[in-house]
């Protein structure tokens, strides 16, 4: 029997990936472990396409659903600007229930500058509690997406925000009368209003204006599963310095509460952004001056050093990302 959450790597490349064989010329980038978006020929530009479903929240699920699909819009360094969301809603589920969410959907497809252009919406016994599958578009002159082929040793490894963003806030949102016993109220509130953080957009679109070697919205497998992703991408290694990777004290205290870790957990609106030396001191600037938070926390090194984290005077091997860590509590 399979485990929780999507496919581990090994059988997403066995079971998905072998199976897809057909090719067509338009098509620039393919899937692949890591690769989040589809790249399009359209002539002059490229059509820039990524799906992804929210099945772990329920709360805030019509907002998510938007940002989810449109982070990975960004972190090819272009502005989404349609998306499209297929809801599949539980039996019982209410005339009500359904205007909250579209209502979220709404709301932050507006504040994104993102139009919601179709899709598709059911009642269903297929599912036990709601679920949406979005997919985003963008648009982009020709050869403007960036791409972690082009990371390097030496490149330089940031990413915006703090860890475990996105996991924090799901779990205040769901399971906020239970984490009343660990967190004050300002606490508590500061967790769930890590929700109002989840997009990459400003970032994603600001970096790709400067040029990067990649980028990785961080979701699923958390820290230490982009940088792994991103380096089956490129065919490097890695140093991650975990010291230097920024935590919120709430997410500490809720990852320590469900026995979780924060570095492999479901973080929406950090983004992993390499950099090349050349460029560091630009885009540290452009980042402060846009008021995004902005940390380097490690370097690309050549693949027969492995992807490793240094925790202490200790290297330990990355390993491939597995379910994410907030399935444990949800």
């Amino acid at each position: 029997m399979l485990k929780t959450g999507k496919l581990e790597s090994p059988l997403l490349e066995k079971l998905v990936f072998q199976n897809i064989r057909f090719r067509r010329p338009e098509v620039l980038t393919r899937p692949g472990i890591g690769e989040d978006c589809a790249v399009v020929d359209f002539g002059s530009y490229e059509c820039i396409l990524s799906t992804d479903p929210i099945t772990a929240a329920v709360k805030d699920i019509g907002r998510l659903a938007v940002h989810i699909s449109c982070n990975d819009v960004a972190a090819n360094g272009i502005e989404p600007l349609g998306i499209m969301l297929a809801i599949m809603l539980p039996e019982g589920t209410t005339e009500e229930e359904i205007h909250q969410i579209m209502a979220q959907a709404g709301k932050a497809s507006e504040e994104l500058g993102v139009e919601i252009i179709g899709g598709h919406t059911e009642i269903t016994p297929a599912v036990t509690k709601p679920v949406i599958v979005s997919t985003a578009l963008g648009r982009g002159d020709k050869w403007a997406s960036q791409n972690a082929e082009n990371m390097n040793p030496g490149d330089l490894v940031y990413i915006t925000k703090s860890a475990g963003l996105e996991g924090t806030g799901i779990l205040a949102t769901d399971r906020e009368e239970e984490l009343k016993e660990i967190l004050s109220p300002e606490e508590l509130e500061k967790a769930k209003g890590l929700m109002d953080q989840v997009s990459v957009v400003a970032e994603g679109v600001l970096a790709g204006k400067i040029g990067t070697n990649g980028m990785h919205d961080v979701t699923e497998g958390g820290i230490l599963g982009a940088i792994w992703e991103m380096c089956q991408v490129a065919d490097t290694g890695a140093v991650i310095h975990v010291e230097k990777i920024p935590v919120e004290e709430t997410t500490k205290k809720v990852c320590e509460y469900f026995d979780i870790d924060y570095l492999r957990l479901i973080s929406s609106g950090s983004m992993m952004i390499m950099v090349s030396p050349e460029k560091k001191k630009i885009m540290e600037e452009a980042m402060k001056k846009a008021a995004i938070p902005f940390t380097q926390i490690g370097e690309i090194c050549p693949k027969e050093q492995g992807i490793v984290m240094v925790v202490g005077e200790e290297r330990i091997q990355i390993a491939s990302p597995t379910t994410d860590e907030i399935y444990k509590a949800v």
